[in-house]
């Protein structure tokens, strides 16, 4: 019996969608310090931190949904909704959860609990207020996400470029676009109160929007962006075969792979409606996990290796 509480405390906790919280990477990862002990060390407690505060918003955001997602076809089956967890639970989840997760940035530091609390706030806003209102839901999903990735730069002390903290922006703006479009044909307006607001043609438009400025925010970045200089034996090599290697645009040629990302994601959306739940396609489609496995190969490769 305690073993299967366990598992319902870690659903209500969505572990799966923890992995949204890995945009903490990008500056440790960006700036070539990836192999850097301490600044990896910083960077995972930051991840772990922004976990928690991440949970919390989860569970207020399933206690105050929760006459939305008893009617729904998935939502119903998460713990709050199914009754699993008592109201009174997930309250004093939310309490301790928020009270450990700040007291972690603040020993973390007074710069990354700014943010952390700065984080959890607009997650509370959302879950309250802001996620009724059109086009101001999703901006905030997207804002998030940026917080994110600066939490990382202020857990390692290295700048994003802004090409990139643009990428982030815009490409979290299309995924919060897509699902709200798939929640809106799936469910209907009933699923969501801002969705009584949204239709089809503004959501396609939205997402032709995000894409766009997605794509060309990483292809600015990839050409304007220089990348950190490493010395290896491999590097040598290169260097002393191909004169000014180092110097050449060398990460332009992951941006058909990023294209094809954004495109595989958006068909799963329309073929299959998956677009509810990002966390799953992302980590079960073979196409979309061979194309972001090779990015980040030749991501890591040009920074760490050339």
């Amino acid at each position: 019996m305690k073993k299967n509480k366990f598992f319902i405390y870690l659903r209500v906790l969505r572990v799966n969608q923890w992995i949204k919280n890995l945009v903490i990477f990008t500056a440790i990862i960006f700036s070539g310090q990836l192999f850097n002990i301490n600044l990896f060390s910083n960077t995972i407690r930051a991840f772990f931190i922004f976990c928690l505060l991440s949970s919390t918003s989860y569970i207020l955001n399933d206690v105050i949904d929760y006459p939305f997602d008893k009617k729904h076809a998935i939502k119903k089956y998460r713990p709050i909704a199914s009754g699993e967890i008592s109201m009174p639970e997930a309250t004093f989840l939310i309490f301790i959860l928020t009270i450990i997760s700040l007291l972690l940035a603040l020993f973390f530091s007074t710069s990354f609990f700014i943010i952390s609390l700065i984080f959890i706030v607009l997650h509370f806003l959302y879950s309250l207020y802001l996620k009724k209102y059109p086009v101001i839901d999703i901006f905030t999903i997207s804002f998030s996400f940026t917080l994110r990735a600066y939490a990382g730069v202020v857990a390692t002390g290295f700048h994003i470029p802004i090409w990139m903290m643009l990428t982030i922006f815009f490409m979290s703006l299309f995924m919060a676009t897509v699902k709200r479009h798939a929640e809106l044909v799936a469910q209907g307006k009933e699923a969501r109160v801002s969705l009584y607001r949204y239709n089809e043609h503004f959501l396609d438009f939205l997402t032709y929007t995000a894409t766009t400025s997605t794509i060309m925010s990483y292809s600015f970045y990839t050409y304007f962006e220089k990348l950190p200089q490493t010395e290896t034996e491999v590097s040598k090599f290169f260097n002393q075969t191909f004169p000014g290697f180092e110097a050449r645009k060398w990460l332009m040629i992951s941006i058909p792979l990023v294209v094809y990302g954004i495109a595989r994601y958006a068909q799963l959306l329309y073929e299959k409606a998956e677009g509810e739940r990002p966390e799953r396609i992302i980590t079960t489609d073979i196409p979309l996990i061979v194309t972001i496995a090779l990015w980040g190969i030749i991501v890591i490769s040009l920074i760490y290796l050339l």
